[in-house]
């Protein structure tokens, strides 16, 4: 086994553990939804002890000084509090979303999602888009246009989710820092929001955080499971090429989907035309990577060879 061969099965199952975890988020949000945690103490606490997990990562692998070289410049800072902000309204939106039952809206929301990015680099960042990648996003829309017809209304949990993560993502890629030294900078932004935000809900009853062994413990794992995914989805943008990361990221919103049917959520049929489209589109912008991929393996083979 050569070392590249090692070196994409370690990308390949860091990448797939990432979208797993992401998708299969909903039922630890909604146990803690059933035990009386709010989606607002659940986004507080979320923040609050990711930062300490993110600090404790960045000293681990010694990138103590890109963290001071960062809060050094105000540039580098300006830009961390926008994806901040933006990281923080895509939370807040989801966690939201599968406490109010909506889990298939937020997975429509991460369907469309790759899609937003493929529109997103084209416009911001001149990355070309193949005829297919057109296609799946026109069907995309009508899938979208397709569900505000069938909810009376635009599907805005969807779209925020989408708009908010393809946001973070531009900023993120604008900004060159490693992403777990990013990850702990917007948590730190981010933490005196939460603290005031659970502050505020710590009169009376509001607070179920140390009002039991298993909500307490719930919560105190929300550190974990939001750092846990994105230090593995930044082994994998390191090791493979991003059009086999976007391509894998398809299992998210399909366990998100699966884990909101599995909550009693009710899929109508205008949503279930909608989802169609979405799928077909998604379905057409993977083929389309696939085909990409192995012209451009074929290419490296031959000119290697040569």
């Amino acid at each position: 086994m050569s070392s590249s061969d090692s070196l994409d099965r370690t990308g390949l199952g860091a990448a797939v553990a990432c979208y797993l975890m992401w998708g299969v988020f909903p039922l630890f949000f909604h146990q803690m939804g059933v035990r009386g945690a709010s989606p607002w103490e659940i986004v507080g606490w979320r923040t609050v002890f990711a930062a300490p997990i993110s600090a404790a990562l960045v000293i681990w692998v010694g990138q103590g000084s890109a963290f001071l070289n960062i809060v050094r410049t105000p540039r580098l800072l300006f830009m961390l509090a926008l994806s901040a902000l933006l990281i923080g309204v895509n939370w807040t939106v989801y966690v939201w979303a599968v406490d109010r039952g909506q889990t298939l809206s937020a997975s429509l929301g991460y369907y469309i999602n790759p899609l937003v990015n493929a529109a997103v680099g084209a416009w911001i960042f001149r990355e070309p888009i193949s005829r297919a990648g057109r296609w799946a996003l026109g069907l995309a829309t009508v899938g979208v246009l397709v569900q505000a017809v069938a909810l009376g209304a635009p599907p805005w949990v969807a779209l925020v989710l989408a708009a908010s993560f393809a946001g973070y993502g531009v900023v993120r890629k604008r900004v060159q820092v490693d992403a777990q030294v990013g990850l702990l900078v917007e948590c730190l932004l981010l933490a005196p929001f939460a603290v005031m935000l659970l502050a505020s809900l710590s009169g009376g009853s509001g607070l179920k955080f140390g009002k039991g062994v298993d909500i307490t413990g719930l919560l105190l794992f929300c550190g974990p499971m939001t750092v846990a995914p994105l230090s593995l989805f930044a082994v994998a943008a390191r090791r493979l090429p991003l059009n086999i990361v976007g391509f894998i990221q398809f299992l998210t919103p399909t366990l998100q989907f699966a884990c909101g049917l599995s909550q009693g959520e009710r899929l109508t049929l205008p949503s279930l035309i909608a989802f169609c489209f979405i799928w077909t589109g998604a379905g057409i912008f993977a083929v389309d990577l696939v085909k990409r991929l192995r012209r451009e393996s074929a290419a490296e083979r031959v000119a290697r060879a040569s």
